[in-house]
C-alpha cells in the first residue's frame, strides 16, 4: 500500500535515525508518494548542501497532485480548535489533505499528524502509532 511520507520521516532518514528502517522498507518495496509541498519543505536544505542526486531521485518519487480546498482546511482547523489542538500549520493541514484525497495512509513523527488523526480521521502508516 502506497504511503505518503512527510518531510519529518525524510530528514530522520537522512539523519539514519529511527525511522530509517520503516522508510527503507517502503523504499524497496517502492511505496512511497510525495507532494509538492513535501519537495518543497525538503528540496532548498538539499540544494544548499549540493545534494543533486539525491534531489533527482526525490522529483522522482510518484507525486499526489495538490488540490487544495480551503473550506477543508478552515473544517480542520475548527476541528482541531475544538478538540483542544492548538498551533496546527497550514503545511500540516494541507499534507493530511492531500492524504485524505487520496485515501492515503501518512507516515510521519511530527505529532501534528497525531493530533490530525483523533480530530479528523486522518489515517496513518502503522509504525506512526507506537
Amino acid at each position: 500500500m502506497p504511503v505518503l511520507v512527510d518531510t519529518s520521516v525524510w530528514i530522520d532518514y537522512f539523519r539514519k535515525s529511527e525511522f530509517s528502517d520503516v522508510l527503507e522498507s517502503l523504499l524497496s518495496d517502492n511505496d512511497i508518494l510525495t507532494n509538492d509541498l513535501i519537495l518543497a519543505e525538503l528540496i532548498p536544505f538539499l540544494e544548499v548542501q549540493k545534494q543533486n542526486t539525491l534531489i533527482s531521485l526525490l522529483e522522482q518519487v510518484e507525486r499526489l497532485s495538490l488540490k487544495i480546498h480551503w473550506e477543508g482546511i478552515i473544517y480542520f482547523q475548527v476541528r482541531c480548535i475544538q478538540k483542544g489542538f492548538n498551533g496546527l500549520g497550514i503545511p500540516d493541514l494541507i499534507i493530511a489533505q492531500n492524504a485524505i484525497q487520496n485515501s492515503v495512509p501518512i507516515l510521519s513523527k511530527d505529532k501534528h499528524f497525531s493530533m490530525l488523526k483523533e480530530a479528523v480521521g486522518l489515517e496513518l502508516y502503522l509504525a506512526l502509532e507506537k
